[in-house]
């Protein structure tokens, strides 16, 4: 087992994003959920509801060196120079850094950092033609590479602010598996991109995950979440909505636990919904645990309890709700792993 998954991930956190415009509210929320590692894994909140630069792509777009986009009609696009999208971006996630560093003063233990992955970050980011960047091999490296040297600064930032902190990356890939099967459209809409090479696209994330010293997750709420893949590159973790999860998977999962990989399993409804008992919420997790034949007392050490997918589409109030519940969750899987 490697270095990078031998750690105290704690057993629930959030995907990242999380409702409303406020800053402060949601770091306290945020920490407030998960005030001690026995509780989870904080995170620094996004709040796409802010607008663009708010947005994964633009929030993520702004943290990238010598590389800058702004908004058009059609989505973000790479233009020349630093604009007021780049600014307020950059901005927005300064307010953001400060509301985190104030509510974990004296914090020690994991926290999470969240940015999009290169290649839903090519598959978004628009060339000066209007076509994503995803059809330009020599636009993704340099897309790859702008976004570990804005990584790289970023985690530093962080560090600074919450020296007690063991970071955790999140590489937000929700259009991976699109780009696989080149199902990406062109800028018409009546083509699609072709796919990327599964050696090139495992090629671009081993290095993104170099670039952190510590463990890396990769997040997707898409279907067909390429679990040996992503371990392939290097991946301490993988985060998915449980209930897209077919039979399929359950090979390449078993595998991906027995290496040491850690699970970040959505079972939360992310969007406002009735919580029901928090063991039903995890109860599909210990049936596939019964049929892969792992052993129970694995279970609560291999997987972070999460909502199936970020809270931005939540109420304030379910938002708190939902991460209470993770928490709750994940204290009945340890529990009653059986």
């Amino acid at each position: 087992m490697s270095e990078k998954s031998r750690f105290s991930w704690g057993p629930a956190t959030g995907v990242g994003s999380m409702p409303g415009g406020d800053a402060r509210e949601a770091a306290k929320t945020v920490v407030g959920s998960f005030e001690t590692p026995e509780q989870g894994m904080p995170f620094l909140p996004e709040l796409p509801a802010r607008g663009p630069g708010a947005d994964m792509i633009g929030r993520t777009a702004g943290l990238l060196v010598e590389v800058y986009a702004r908004v058009e009609p059609s989505g973000w696009r790479i233009g020349d120079r630093p604009g007021m999208d780049t600014r307020r971006a950059r901005s927005w996630l300064r307010e953001d850094l400060d509301a985190l560093e104030e509510f974990t003063q004296g914090y020690q233990g994991p926290l999470k950092v969240q940015a999009v992955g290169p290649w839903t970050l090519a598959a978004a980011l628009e060339l000066r033609n209007g076509e994503a960047a995803l059809g330009d091999a020599g636009a993704c490296r340099d897309l790859a590479g702008s976004l570990a040297e804005g990584l790289t600064a970023h985690l530093a930032e962080v560090r600074r602010r919450v020296p007690g902190a063991e970071l955790v990356l999140q590489l937000d890939e929700p259009s991976l598996t699109a780009v696989l099967r080149g199902q990406i459209k062109t800028a018409s809409g009546y083509r699609t991109h072709r796919a990327v090479d599964r050696q090139s696209v495992e090629s671009a994330l081993r290095d993104l995950v170099a670039v952190h010293d510590g463990p890396v997750v990769v997040h997707s709420c898409a279907p067909d979440v390429p679990f040996a893949l992503l371990r392939r590159a290097g991946a301490a973790g993988v985060s998915f909505d449980a209930s897209l999860l077919t039979e399929r998977d359950e090979e390449t999962i078993g595998e991906a636990v027995e290496a040491g990989t850690q699970l970040f399993a959505g079972v939360v409804p992310s969007t406002d919904a009735a919580l029901s008992d928090p063991a039903s919420n995890v109860s599909g997790v210990r049936t596939l645990w019964r049929r892969l034949g792992l052993t129970p007392g694995s279970l609560a050490e291999s997987v972070v309890v999460t909502p199936s997918c970020g809270l931005a589409g939540a109420s304030p109030a379910y938002a708190r709700a939902a991460l209470a519940h993770c928490v709750r969750a994940a204290r009945s899987l340890a529990d009653n792993p059986e």
